[in-house]
């Protein structure tokens, strides 16, 4: 049986990387119980499939994992996510928990973009970030270099707007980019394309679009 939860990743939660946080969804699934199923072979790993890594120091709102447990029939009318709360660490929320086709793609393979909030924790004129963003969404091309390969950022932001002041007063932008496997957008690179320094920023990723 495969089990899709979508869950939030704030606190402290947010510096755990990418593997460690598949470790903890084993201990997780441990204490709740649950039959977790393991890949066969000479070096068999609990099956296990998160969407997409969240890079350190991101909130996550609306993450995705699939796991596989071994359960009867009936376990479709267990409530999962009451079983499986009460083992998971501060800072790991489960917004809900559903059955998927055992045998759909990999979880990785369906992603198709993700959306972001950014906070800006400094003082900035409203005016002058709406014409950047105006001026980058008229580009063309954004030439970026990453880990030495050149590559348009351009065509990986899918939508961006600076949303209207909330109660907080820090202004905040909302971002869609592109999140499929060899084209994938950064909040940071299109901060840094709008002269925004990443570390006056709080992000939070607060939705994956799958196929």
């Amino acid at each position: 049986m495969r089990l899709r939860i979508t869950f939030e990743k704030s606190g402290a939660l947010r510096y755990t990387g990418h593997l460690d946080l598949h470790s903890l969804w084993e201990r997780t699934v441990r204490r709740a119980r649950l039959p977790l199923a393991y890949t066969q072979g000479f070096h068999p790993g609990p099956k296990i499939q998160l969407a997409s890594a969240l890079p350190l120091g991101f909130i996550g709102r609306a993450e995705i994992v699939d796991l596989w447990i071994n359960e009867p029939g009936d376990a479709l009318e267990r409530n999962f996510k009451e079983r499986l709360q009460p083992s998971a660490p501060p800072g790991l929320l489960i917004s809900s928990v559903e059955v998927v086709d055992e045998h759909s793609p990999a979880l990785q393979t369906q992603m198709v973009s993700a959306e972001y909030l950014v906070t800006l924790l400094d003082p900035a004129e409203r005016p002058g970030l709406e014409n950047g963003i105006s001026a980058l969404l008229a580009t063309v091309a954004l030439p970026r270099e990453r880990r030495g390969k050149t590559y348009d950022l351009r065509p990986l932001i899918e939508s961006l707007c600076l949303l209207p002041e909330g109660e907080s007063g820090c202004l905040q932008l909302k971002m869609c980019l592109a999140a499929r496997e060899g084209a994938t957008g950064r909040p940071e690179e299109v901060l840094d394309t709008l002269g925004i320094p990443f570390e006056t920023t709080r992000i939070e990723r607060t939705g994956l679009i799958l196929k």
